[in-house]
């Protein structure tokens, strides 16, 4: 070998001095004692058999990274008995035992050679120097030791004299230059005796020269063995297969045969292998089980889509059936009770007419009885009628008792849909009639009569706020200022400003998710002092962007959000019926079974996706309900509906807070409060609706005749609307505001009344300008970095309050586990394009990359397995990131609601199991029948399953962690660069810490341990110059497993830590 590669032969020497020297003390033990062919062999066998076990502690010792059973090594090396004409051959010359290399001999061969590297000669000896050069010191050739000279084939220290019959080297036998001693070739070896090839004068196949000048010296046999770069010529050739040192035999039809072969591999198709064929075509294999993968995933996907299909069709049927039903129920009751009206009338006047008949006497009474009876009984029986429709009577009558009963206990599709149909229709013709009769009866009551059971309330909140201000930690400025108030159950409260005037702000406060702020002031729940992070199960924050799943539909969406957030002890029926109920009152029949749609893919409309972003919200039954400009965007005809669904709401005592901009003159009388706010988060009124007018007409701020209301306050703090001497400064509305209701007006607000322009600037954008200019810039940083940690600590605390006052026992992570893994599995099988491409490319990737790095035996395979692990890699890692990226706001919405973030994440994990179990074999697919290495493919798929595990994990940190963008980049260069790093850095810490180390070893490894023989010394030189270990294997897999665990630990983590700022 070459001195570069020397080093990597060290370990061999001691393995050829163990095996070979037991090798050389069985024959001479054998031919000593037995005589018959069988007896040899078999004598021979347990000889070195048994002495092999003795050293073999020593050689695992020594060689265990490349030897993991030395009796299986010895087998596959110098086992024989297969074939044994060589040795008997040699053996019937009487001499073997004087001529084969004793333990000192094999020592100063392969130093020599390590030293000299891939010259074929080893230093001068006893037997061979510049003074004594005997025929046997020739390549091919050996001699035997002096007459009447013992050798002692276990002496390490001294050479035998061997200075006598010299000739060649027996065949199956190789015999050094520079040494008089025969070597036996291993199993897998091609050693032949040499011929004189007269046009080049060399002897083929070895290619050494005779000396010159002795006609009597011929062709020997073999001159060395080692790697298979330096000493090819030894090895059986491809092709061929080699049952014993000696014998070269064609590979026959159907078979096929790799160098170094003992015997032939038969083909999986006999017809893919000709004669003599290296290896088998197996591509067309690779082509069908592709196609059969492809039908596979074509089968789950189109019948899991068929299923879905089929079975919203039963649901649709099932709710037309329940719809029909409720609506006959309604009527039918209808038609019985006019029938009932009209049959009591006519009983009246016919008892009227009778009594005429009879007495005069009588009929004057009954006729003073008639006028004052007969209206009270109608009465009363209109009053009867009315009553039983929400009396327990009237209920049982239309069959309210049988939906009260399948309320509770019914089980199937077509129960639930009846049950909530037949409440919500009867909860409409309820509340007609009481507009009819003009009852002020809230939706609770109605509720209540229609299902004729104690209706389970919701807790009711007053939420009182007093002097709230809000400064940003860090900079110090202030988003808020001095506010008070109160919000009412059962009301619906609009919050009003123009921008910049802290509009969410102030409602976020209230909420508890004003993070990265210092709050002062006063919140209290129901008078209490309560947090209100405590009541996060019941309180629903709709924020002003539509986060809603695209790739769900509506009612796939609303009925999510019920299960994971509506009280665990409540029957499917009833969650059933809060979805229906809220999808009637949004006006989302039409398109409940409609995709939402994303960005690349049209759905519902703006104002149908406004709605269910609302709807998410209404379905968990919230006690406080608190909108982010809900109407944004919408129509007149939009916003009115969703107004008169959330008025229904207040109706059950819902408190409802919304931030409004500019509504309309119909949708500003909806509401019943008004909380009116300047720039700088002041308040400027607070109050009922229809005394806002009056209290700026107080002002001397009188709203012109067909202008809106709202739109000429804004405008008035803007300051687009100038105000008269009259009316004062429009600065000072908020200090006479406070004033008006006594509250406490802070000292700098007195101030700037009184004229001090500077302060009044100061206050209203929150900071002092000429304070902050003379901050230093390093003061800036140090005040944004402090205002990103307190809002990360904020969130944190936020998210993790353990205190629940909600009284709501939600599902448990085990139940919403099973709701997530539902919805992902849906939202996984509509993405199924998305899937196939990501399939393709992998499959183009694994042809590409099979044709172009074919398996190189001295490396067994390393290059096509580097390239291997960077390309999968680098393609699972940026499909895991799919999994989080697109969905962080998602996330964000879901856990601020009190939904389980572990659940999520192990929902999302399982289903990539999915791409984790798949994709190996897309890949393999092509990659393994184009590359065709001697690993199997099981091996192959194994390992590849716990790279994809592990980049999978890294992907989901990269997502989480990084903004989509930067993600992507870092999965493309993270897989180059580590493997690069742990290729040249092979005994560094950090190189054990790259994954890439771990997984292109356990394939070299899968792939060594196939190459046996002939192949030992290439095998321990590569593995010793990589820093592989042949008992590693299962170790690389649990490292790789290992790695995927701790970076979704590490995913995990920043996930629940990490927020948006």
């Amino acid at each position: 070998m070459a001195a570069a590669g020397a080093p990597a032969l060290l370990p061999t020497t001691l393995l050829l001095l163990l095996l070979l020297l037991l090798y050389g003390v069985s024959v001479a033990e054998a031919w000593q004692d037995i005589t018959t062919k069988d007896a040899i062999l078999l004598g021979l066998n347990g000889k070195m058999k048994e002495m092999t076990r003795v050293f073999a502690p020593q050689v695992k010792r020594e060689l265990g990274y490349c030897i993991q059973d030395t009796d299986a090594e010895w087998d596959a090396t110098f086992n024989f008995s297969g074939d044994p004409k060589f040795l008997v051959d040699c053996m019937k010359k009487g001499d073997l035992p004087q001529r084969v290399c004793t333990a000192a001999e094999l020592k100063f061969y392969f130093e020599s050679i390590i030293r000299r590297g891939k010259k074929n000669y080893v230093r001068p000896n006893k037997n061979c120097n510049l003074t004594s050069w005997i025929d046997g010191c020739e390549p091919g050739w050996g001699c035997t030791a002096d007459a009447g000279k013992e050798v002692d084939l276990r002496d390490a220290e001294n050479f035998p004299s061997r200075t006598v019959d010299c000739q060649g080297c027996c065949p199956g036998f190789l015999c050094p230059r520079g040494l008089t001693c025969m070597i036996p070739c291993p199993l897998g070896a091609y050693c032949p005796q040499s011929t004189l090839n007269k046009a080049t004068g060399v002897c083929d196949p070895y290619n050494y020269q005779p000396p010159p000048g002795q006609p009597n010296h011929t062709c020997g046999g073999a001159d060395r063995w080692s790697d298979v770069m330096s000493t090819d010529d030894v090895f059986c050739p491809a092709g061929y297969y080699c049952p014993s040192p000696i014998l070269k035999i064609d590979c026959s039809s159907g078979f096929y045969c790799r160098k170094g072969s003992t015997t032939q591999t038969k083909c999986l198709s006999k017809g893919s292998c000709k004669p003599n064929s290296t290896t088998q075509d197996i591509t067309i294999f690779g082509a069908m089980l592709v196609v059969a993968l492809s039908l596979v995933l074509l089968i789950i996907y189109n019948f899991s889509d068929q299923l879905l299909t089929n079975r919203e069709k039963k649901q649709a049927k099932s709710r037309e059936a329940a719809v029909r039903l409720a609506k006959e129920t309604v009527q039918a009751r209808e038609r019985w009770r006019s029938a009932k009206d009209v049959a009591k009338k006519h009983a009246a006047g016919l008892q009227t007419s009778l009594t005429r008949t009879f007495s005069r006497k009588k009929s004057l009474g009954t006729h003073e009885s008639s006028k004052g009876h007969p209206p009270e009984e109608h009465g009363a029986e209109e009053s009867g009628g009315k009553n039983t429709g929400g009396s327990p009577t009237a209920a049982a009558e239309v069959g309210g008792d049988k939906k009260k009963k399948g309320g509770k206990h019914a089980h199937t599709q077509s129960q639930i849909f009846q049950y909530a149909y037949g409440q919500i229709e009867k909860e409409k013709a309820l509340e007609q009639e009481m507009e009819q009769n003009s009852n002020n009866l809230s939706l609770s009551g109605v509720v209540a009569m229609a299902t004729d059971e104690d209706l389970r309330q919701r807790p009711r909140i007053e939420i009182a706020f007093k002097d709230i201000t809000l400064i940003l930690k860090g900079s110090k400025k202030k988003l808020l200022r001095s506010v008070s108030g109160k919000l009412m159950p059962g009301r619906v409260a609009a919050v009003m400003g123009p921008s910049g005037a802290g509009k969410t702000t102030l409602l976020s406060a209230i909420a508890g998710k004003a993070t990265g702020c210092a709050t002062t002031g006063t919140i209290l729940i129901n008078g209490k002092q309560e947090p209100i992070r405590a009541y996060k199960k019941i309180i629903g924050f709709v924020p002003q962007d539509d986060i809603v799943h695209g790739n769900l539909t509506v009612q796939e969406n609303l009925w999510f959000n019920a299960r994971c957030r509506l009280p665990v002890e409540m029957s499917q029926a009833e969650k059933v019926l809060v979805v229906e109920r809220v999808i009637e009152s949004l006006g989302l029949q039409p398109v409940r079974d409609s995709l939402v749609g994303t960005v690349e893919k049209r759905g519902i409309s703006g104002g149908q996706r406004k709605r269910v972003n609302v709807g998410l919200e209404m379905v968990m039954e919230p006690s406080v309900l608190i909108l982010d400009e809900p109407t944004s965007g919408l129509d007149s005809a939009s916003s009115l509906l969703l107004l008169r669904a959330l008025r229904r709401e207040a109706m059950e005592g819902v408190n409802i807070s919304m931030v409004v901009h500019q509504p309309s003159y119909t949708l500003y009388n909806m509401f019943d409060d008004l909380i009116l706010l300047a720039k700088g988060g002041m308040p400027v009124y607070h109050g009922p609706v229809k005394k806002v007018e009056e209290y700026f007409k107080g002002l001397g701020i009188v709203v012109p005749d067909r202008v809106n209301p709202p739109d000429y306050y804004i405008d008035i703090l803007e300051g687009i609307v100038k105000l008269d001497m009259n009316a004062g400064n429009v600065k000072d509305l908020p200090l006479r505001w406070m004033l008006h209701n006594g509250y406490e007006v802070p000292r700098d607000m007195l101030q700037s009344s009184s004229g001090s322009k500077s302060s009044l600037s100061g206050e209203a954008g929150g900071h002092a300008p000429q304070a902050e200019a003379k901050k230093s810039l390093l003061g800036e940083l140090w005040g944004n970095l402090r205002d990103i940690l307190g809002q990360k600590k904020d969130e944190y605390d936020y998210n993790k309050s353990s205190e629940d006052l909600s009284n709501r026992r939600t599902p448990g992570k085990l139940r919403q586990y099973k709701y997530y893994l539902g919805r992902c599995g849906k939202q996984r099988l509509r993405e199924s394009s998305i899937q196939g491409v990501d399939f393709l490319i992998l499959g183009l990737a694994g042809i590409c990359l099979g044709t172009l790095a074919k398996v190189s035996d001295e490396s067994f395979g390393a290059l096509g397995y580097t390239y291997t692990v960077i390309a999968v890699s680098l393609l699972c890692m940026i499909g895991a990131l799919r999994s989080f990226s697109l969905e962080k706001i998602h996330y964000w919405r879901e856990r601020a609601a009190g939904m389980s973030s572990l659940a999520y994440f192990m929902s999302k994990d399982t289903i990539d199991h999915f791409n984790t179990i798949v994709k190996p074999i897309v890949y393999l697919s092509m990659f393994y029948f184009f590359n065709n290495p001697r690993s199997s493919i099981w091996e192959n798929y194994v390992v590849l399953v716990a790279v994809v595990y592990c980049v999978t994990g890294i992907g989901y940190t990269f997502a989480i962690f990084f903004q989509p963008g930067s993600a992507q980049l870092w999965s493309a260069l993270l897989p180059v660069v580590l493997t690069l790093f742990s290729n040249e850095q092979k005994d560094s810490v950090f190189a054990n810490l790259c994954y890439t180390k771990w997984a292109l070893e356990a394939f070299v490894i899968a792939n060594a341990q196939r190459y046996s023989g002939v192949w030992l010394i290439t095998r321990c030189g590569s593995l010793m110059k990589t820093g592989y270990d042949i008992d590693h294997k299962i170790t690389c897999i649990l490292v790789l497993a290992a790695n995927g665990i701790v970076f979704r630990c590490i995913a995990f983590f920043c996930m629940v830590i990490f927020q948006k700022h």
